[in-house]
């Protein structure tokens, strides 16, 4: 199996938290090849992201309202989608070891609506931020991904984090350190993001304690965006076919056992996701899915 297969079968078969990871790449990817068309072809490169970017001032939003959902997509620095990433990636598989994937991505949008409110919000009423409103936009998953850390903190305060060079640390204190600096910052050349974190960081201790008071404030959206997914979604046509033209005892059994063997596969799927297939796995669902 190619790379360009094996990803393409990741991202169809994976998880949320898979998905979130391709995109969030996939997005950076090509928004760094489309600016390198616009700085050769001597046009303004700045256009291509204010067009995705979330702008601070009402009035442009307005005009842009999509903004609200692509900004918690788009990345331009490398570091930046690389640490957003790997936060992402190493707090999402937390989540999803207590949490379903549909909890998982429904916090990821909804932080990202929070952050970037709370973004807005600051700019419009705060008067020290308004000299500067139409100037500044918001770009990157850093809410959305805080309201993950957060939302996990709170549900498991105590799950170890074994961190390079410091060792093990409660993910509390994670969370702790990282809120504090949000706030600590909000005086530095960034605060339009710090207030998006801590949006992001809001939603999520909001969302958890509801959740473990047994109230899912977002079961609703789940199931839209569920259902959403699955318009998109081809349908599983695995079967067993006993009407083959061979009737050799042992050549019915082998098909049956491939099925059965197919069938956990995706049972495994259903319950882990697409990560937790072995190469094995996944090479022979890809066998199947070409016989088809």
């Amino acid at each position: 199996m190619g790379i360009v297969d094996e990803i393409k079968l990741s991202f169809k078969n994976g998880s949320y938290l898979t998905k979130l990871i391709y995109i969030n790449i996939a997005v950076w990817v090509l928004v760094r090849l489309i600016f390198v068309g616009y700085k050769l072809s001597g046009s303004d490169e700045s256009l291509m992201l204010s067009w995705l970017a979330l702008p601070a001032s009402f009035g442009l939003f307005v005009s842009r309202p999509w903004t609200l959902i692509t900004y918690m997509f788009l990345h331009f620095e490398f570091f930046h989608v690389l640490f957003n990433i790997l936060w992402l990636y190493w707090f999402g598989k937390i989540f999803l070891e207590y949490h379903n994937q549909q909890k998982l991505l429904s916090l990821y949008l909804i932080g990202g609506f929070s952050g970037g409110l709370a973004f807005m919000l600051a700019y419009n009423l705060i008067p020290v931020f308004q000299k500067s409103i139409s100037e500044v936009q918001l770009l990157g998953a850093s809410a959305s991904v805080i309201a993950i850390v957060i939302a996990i903190a709170v549900y498991v305060p105590n799950h170890l984090i074994h961190l390079v060079f410091i060792g093990p640390i409660k993910i509390k204190w994670i969370a702790v350190v990282s809120v504090l600096l949000y706030l600590i910052n909000l005086s530095g050349n960034n605060a339009g993001g710090d207030f998006a974190h801590l949006g992001g960081a809001l939603w999520g201790w909001f969302y958890m304690s509801q959740l473990i008071s047994k109230r899912n404030i977002t079961g609703g959206f789940d199931r839209m965006i569920e259902t959403f997914f699955s318009w998109f979604r081809p349908r599983r046509k695995l079967k067993i076919k006993y009407n083959s033209p061979n009737p050799d005892y042992d050549y019915n059994r082998r098909k049956v056992s491939q099925q059965e063997e197919i069938n956990l596969i995706l049972d495994k799927i259903g319950k882990s996701g697409y990560d937790s297939l072995t190469f094995d796995e996944r090479e022979m669902l890809f066998k199947m899915g070409r016989k088809k």
